[in-house]
């Protein structure tokens, strides 16, 4: 996976290309990929000078910037108070992935309906190199093949409209779906669920295609919820100290 496909999969979901501010769309998609491969964590400041200074320009842009990706749900922007990283609840991050299991059943059910055996082939040459980026231990790259192969899904379904509200939650669950391929043996879990997947739609066999997407979804929610309970662990003994200090 390369830059380049990070920024066509960025430019898509946040249709940059429909700005007509280059640098917008630069700092967007700059902060943006920061979100979802967790370089900048959930609840931190966005500092819009520091911004301002990395890209050279005003506050103006970095502003615009954060106010899309507010939009999309990866920013917080509250009066009186500095942007920082959208950290949604459990509640909502568990809504999210109920509603995302449904809706990833329906696919993978027309998926095994729609598709053409020359497309099911393809789909089996992605799970591929996904497969030798997931023994290579590379969670950045086997990441943003994972959305590619899911969107490519997408596309040979032909559902407009599955593929909207996909769309729309998207940017909403990047973020989480790199956090629990970061938990240790989700990528060979990850990697086996694609591939039986792939699979049960080659044997045509829509309800085990539906039954194993669905199962997918519900695993990588529980990894998920595991890293953010010890990320919560890690913080409270911190908190304390300097409390005490």
């Amino acid at each position: 996976m390369t830059d380049q496909d990070t920024h066509e999969v960025l430019e898509r979901l946040l249709r940059l290309r429909d700005r007509r501010e280059p640098l917008v769309a630069q700092i967007a998609e700059w902060v943006g990929a920061g979100i979802i491969e967790g370089r900048l964590e959930p609840g931190q400041d966005l500092n819009s000078v520091e911004l301002s200074r990395r890209f050279d320009t005003s506050r103006t842009p970095v502003r615009e910037a954060l106010m899309l990706l507010e939009q999309e749900g990866l920013v917080e922007m509250k009066a009186r108070r500095r942007p920082r990283v959208a950290a949604p609840s459990l509640q909502d991050i568990r809504d999210i992935y109920q509603v995302r299991r449904q809706l990833l059943a329906m696919l993978a059910s027309l998926l095994v309906e729609r598709a053409t055996d020359a497309q099911l082939t393809e789909l089996r040459a992605r799970v591929e190199r996904m497969r030798k980026l997931a023994d290579s231990g590379d969670v950045d790259s086997y990441f943003w093949a994972h959305v590619q192969l899911q969107e490519r899904m997408t596309e040979v379904v032909g559902n407009g409209t599955l593929k909207q509200i996909l769309d729309s939650l998207a940017l909403r669950t990047l973020m989480l779906r790199h956090l629990s391929l970061t938990r240790t043996g989700r990528l060979a879990y990850s990697i086996d669920d694609q591939e039986r997947l792939l699979q049960a739609c080659e044997e045509r066999d829509g309800e085990l295609a539906s039954a194993l997407i669905a199962g997918a979804t519900v695993r990588a929610l529980r990894a998920v919820e595991e890293q953010l309970e010890q990320d919560t662990a890690v913080r409270k003994p911190a908190r304390k100290r300097r409390t005490e200090s």
